[in-house]
């Protein structure tokens, strides 16, 4: 049996890559192919637990390192009983942020030692990095704003990070942009600003070169 594709969608708050992300699932489902959506943190039973804990509350709830812990924790859990299992019996794995968020998030977002995150990665997940990441670029503030908008249908209560301040997700998307920069092989660039439609199309092209 060959082994799955492992897809990755990253971004700042309101960038549209969850939609971008479900699209994309259900387009490899027409396709023929076996598919699991998922996402980070979550995406296990041990790790959705987590997650609520770690998407809630004010900004201040968590140390910067006790966040990042959290996060490996659901990780770890969300890798071994879901994603790489999912791999070996040769599905596509479609996944709403992973541990470039991490990267993202707590590393130039939050000011830990990169180095300290790498170690976490390889403890946790090995060798195995994914196949194409879908890295989305917008500026952080109009991200924010679209994701306010999102919370008056959504959950309210999933806010912790959007109540982060500004320069916190200026650093968070400079981040992105150095992973996609120092990763060009497995990342692209993906411009949030454009519609819905333009966006899947420009997917939907790229991920052909992998079917």
């Amino acid at each position: 049996m060959s082994p799955g594709k492992f897809i990755t969608f990253e971004g700042g708050e309101g960038a549209g890559k969850s939609t971008q992300a479900k699209y994309l699932a259900d387009y490899l489902e027409q396709q023929g192919f076996k598919v699991i959506l998922t996402r980070e943190p979550g995406g296990s039973p041990g790790a959705e637990l987590i997650r609520n804990l770690l998407v809630t509350g004010g900004a201040d709830k968590w140390s910067a390192e006790a966040e990042l812990l959290l996060m490996y924790a659901a990780r770890a859990d969300h890798w071994q009983k879901r994603i790489h299992p999912a791999l070996d019996q040769g599905y596509w794995v479609v996944c709403d942020r992973f541990a470039d968020s991490s990267v993202a998030y707590q590393g130039y977002g939050r000011g830990l030692d990169l180095d300290f995150l790498n170690l976490l990665y390889k403890k946790t997940v090995g060798d195995r990095n994914p196949d194409r990441t879908y890295v989305f670029d917008i500026a952080p503030h109009k991200g924010l704003g679209r994701a306010a908008h999102r919370f008056i249908d959504g959950n309210k209560n999933e806010d912790r990070f959007e109540s982060f301040d500004l320069s916190f997700h200026e650093r968070v998307h400079q981040g992105f942009l150095t992973i996609a920069q120092q990763n060009q092989g497995r990342c692209l660039m993906v411009d949030a600003n454009q519609s819905i439609q333009q966006i899947q199309d420009l997917i939907r092209q790229d991920i052909c070169s992998y079917l």
